[in-house]
C-alpha cells in the first residue's frame, strides 16, 4: 500500500475544502450572513466572496425576493355572530437580512399565524355584510397591521390579499333569497314608474288636443259669426236701397219684394213632399217683368255689397 499516494489525496481532498470554504458565489436576489466563531460579522451581497477558513463561516442564506406564503383557510365568527370561512394569501420581501435571519426563528412561520390572528380580529369586529362588502378594506386594515408587527424583523409585507370569503351555506341561500326579492322589487318599482309616466303624457297629449280642439272650434265660430255679419251687413245694404227706390217711386223696388216673395212661395210649392203635379200659374207671364226688376235691382246690391266689402277690407 503506497501511504504516500495517500497522502497526497488527503491533501488534495483537504484542499478542495479549505477552497470551498473560502471561495463563495451569492446568486442574484440572495444574501448570506457569515459568522466568526458564531458571532454575526458581516452580510456577502450578490457575487464572488472569500472568506477567512476555518474561521469565518456562512449562517443563513436570506431570499430576498418578494414571495408568497399561503394563509391557511380558517371559520371566523362575525361581530353579528355568523360565521365565515377566510383564506389569504400575503407577499412579502425580506429588506435586511441581518435582522430577518436573527430576530425571529422561522421568519415564514411567524407571519403566517400573525396573518392568522389579525384575520379574526378584523373580521370579528365587522358584521357579516361589511365582510362580504368590504374586502378592500379589510386587506387595507391587514396590512396596516401585519406590516408593522413584522417591521422589526426587517421584511416588508408589499400586500395581503383575502382570496376566499365564505358563508355557511344557509346564509347563502338566504341571502340569494333577498337578493332575488330585491330585484323583483326594483322591477316593479320600474314598471309601475313606466306606466306613471305613460298615463301622464297620454293625459298631456289628450289635454293638448282638447286644447286644440277648443281653439278651433273657437276660431270657427269667431270666422261664422263674422260671415253672418257681413251677410247681415250685406242685407241691410240691399234693404237700403230697395227702401231708397221705393221712396223715390221706383215700381221695380216695389216688385223687388213681391217676386222675392212669389219666388220662395213658388219654390215651396215645387218642392213639397205631398205635391206631386206642378201648377204654373196663369200669371207666370208676367213673372217674367218681376225677374227682371229683380235682377237689375239684386245686379245693383250686389255691386253695393262687394264695394262695401272692398272698403272693409
Amino acid at each position: 500500500m503506497d501511504f504516500g499516494l495517500i497522502g497526497i489525496g488527503v491533501l488534495f481532498l483537504l484542499a478542495l475544502f479549505i477552497i470551498a470554504s473560502v471561495i463563495k458565489t451569492v446568486p442574484q436576489g440572495r444574501e448570506f450572513t457569515v459568522e466568526r466563531f458564531g458571532r454575526f460579522t458581516r452580510t456577502l451581497k450578490p457575487g464572488l466572496h472569500f472568506l477567512v477558513p476555518f474561521i469565518d463561516s456562512v449562517g443563513y442564506k436570506m431570499n430576498m425576493r418578494e414571495r408568497v406564503l399561503d394563509v391557511p383557510n380558517q371559520d371566523v365568527i362575525t361581530r353579528d355572530n355568523a360565521t365565515v370561512s377566510v383564506d389569504a394569501v400575503v407577499f412579502i420581501q425580506v429588506l435586511d437580512a441581518p435582522r430577518a435571519a436573527y430576530e425571529v426563528d422561522n421568519l415564514e412561520f411567524a407571519i403566517i399565524n400573525l396573518a392568522l390572528t389579525n384575520v379574526r380580529t378584523v373580521i370579528g369586529a365587522m358584521d357579516l355584510d361589511e365582510t362580504l362588502s368590504k374586502r378592500d378594506e379589510i386587506n387595507a386594515r391587514l396590512l396596516g397591521v401585519i406590516d408593522a408587527a413584522t417591521n422589526p424583523w426587517g421584511v416588508k409585507v408589499t400586500r395581503i390579499e383575502i382570496r376566499d370569503l365564505s358563508p355557511p351555506v344557509d346564509i347563502t341561500e338566504a341571502m340569494a333569497r333577498q337578493m332575488k326579492a330585491e330585484r323583483l322589487k326594483r322591477a316593479e318599482i320600474l314598471e309601475a314608474e313606466g306606466a306613471k309616466q305613460s298615463a301622464i303624457l297620454r293625459a298631456e297629449g289628450e289635454k293638448e288636443a282638447a286644447i286644440r280642439e277648443a281653439e278651433g272650434r273657437k276660431e270657427s265660430a269667431f270666422l261664422d259669426a263674422e260671415a253672418r255679419e257681413r251677410e247681415a251687413e250685406a242685407e241691410a245694404k240691399a234693404t237700403q236701397m230697395v227702401s231708397d227706390a221705393i221712396a223715390k217711386g221706383d215700381v221695380s223696388a216695389i216688385n223687388y219684394f213681391l217676386g222675392q216673395k212669389y219666388v220662395e212661395a213658388f219654390g215651396m210649392l215645387a218642392t213639397s213632399d205631398q205635391q206631386r203635379t206642378v201648377i204654373i200659374p196663369a200669371e207666370f207671364s208676367n213673372i217674367i217683368g218681376t225677374i227682371t226688376g229683380v235682377g237689375e235691382l239684386g245686379k245693383a246690391a250686389h255691386d253695393a255689397v262687394s264695394e262695401a266689402t272692398r272698403n272693409k277690407t
